[in-house]
C-alpha cells in the first residue's frame, strides 16, 4: 500500500467519523466530490495547502491527516 492510499484510508475515516458525506466535506472545503473522491482511492496526490483545507473542514490538525 503506497502513502496515497494509506492518505485515502485516513481521509474517509475522519470524514465518516465526523458524520460526513463526500459532498458535504467538497462543501466545506472548497473542493469538488470527485477530487474528494480521487483522494480517498488513493489516485489523486494531496498538496499541503488541500491538506490544510481538508484538516480545517474536519476540524483536526494536519497531523492527524498524516497519522496512519
Amino acid at each position: 500500500m503506497d502513502i496515497k492510499e494509506k492518505f485515502g484510508i485516513r481521509l474517509r475515516t475522519l470524514r465518516k467519523e465526523k458524520g460526513l458525506s463526500q459532498e458535504e466535506l467538497a462543501d466545506r472545503s472548497g473542493l469538488n466530490r470527485p477530487y474528494i473522491s480521487g483522494i480517498e482511492q488513493g489516485k489523486r496526490n494531496v498538496s499541503l495547502e488541500v491538506m490544510e483545507k481538508l484538516a480545517g473542514s474536519l476540524g483536526v490538525e494536519i497531523g492527524e491527516l498524516v497519522r496512519f
